[in-house]
């Protein structure tokens, strides 16, 4: 059974998660798992080192903070001792959307790594 240890970096770009108890490929799977169910999609990659996107890029430069748009990258790097880091971090600062959208950015960052704490 999984097992969340601790979040050992929350920068506020990088979110840096360690678990034990857990291979790489079933850890990957729930992290993929969690961000489906999020609304997210795999854009590029494949589930240990990914980009997942939720919302409509295009959208966003026109109408801004009204419609939302998040890109992140996700790696689940060895610690050793079976135990597994996942680094999401954000790969758009939400410009965009100005300061409405930056802030959002954060919120969904900060989301994320509540929401990946629970596998």
């Amino acid at each position: 059974m999984p097992h969340f240890v601790n979040t050992e970096l929350n920068d506020g770009a990088t979110v840096l998660n360690v678990y034990s108890g857990i291979t790489a490929e079933e850890l990957a799977s729930q992290v993929n798992k969690k961000l489906i169910a999020s609304g997210y999609s795999l854009s590029q990659g494949n589930p240990s080192d990914a980009i997942y996107e939720k919302g409509n890029r295009v959208m966003r430069l026109l109408f801004g903070a009204f419609v939302k748009y998040f890109k992140f990258g996700v790696r689940i790097e060895d610690a050793g001792d079976r135990s597994f880091k996942v680094r999401v971090h954000k790969l758009t600062s939400g410009m965009s959307g100005g300061l409405i959208g930056i802030g959002q950015v954060k919120t969904e960052l900060k989301r994320l790594a509540q929401e990946l704490s629970s596998i």
